[in-house]
């Protein structure tokens, strides 16, 4: 689903779209996306959606992204954040590192997740 391209330049049909927080959900209870959080570790650890991955926009390595999703090549890529800008950056960081393929952005972010009643946990993951 995902390439890594000589020239991100090259990938003009690959989109960044913006999804509703229900779509990312149902994607996520069907095991069909990967969802990092690019938001700081101590905003995820106040509240974050369960299963996704911190990766946090300060530190956003697009090596780390591309590696999950080698792993996971049939699951949808989702970014999220507070309210959907840090995700913006996150794709353009990531389409400038050449990734290709589709990349979602969960719109709302995080408060949009939680108007819509979804669960939420906090602390880090193994840390009680």
């Amino acid at each position: 689903m995902f390439a890594a391209a000589a020239n991100p330049t090259s990938a003009l049909g690959d989109q960044v779209r913006m999804v509703p927080a229900d779509q990312v959900k149902a994607w996520m209870d069907a095991d069909q996306a990967v969802v990092f959080d690019v938001r700081e570790a101590n905003e995820y650890m106040e509240a974050h959606i369960p299963g996704t991955i911190l990766l946090p926009l300060s530190r956003f390595e697009p090596e780390r992204v591309r590696r999950t999703l080698a792993a996971t090549p049939d699951k949808r890529l989702v970014l999220h954040c507070r309210s959907g800008i840090r995700c913006g950056m996150a794709a353009g960081k990531l389409r400038q590192a050449g990734l290709q393929g589709e990349i979602n952005r969960m719109e709302g972010g995080i408060g949009a997740w939680y108007k819509a009643g979804l669960p939420l946990a906090s602390g880090l993951p193994g840390v009680s």
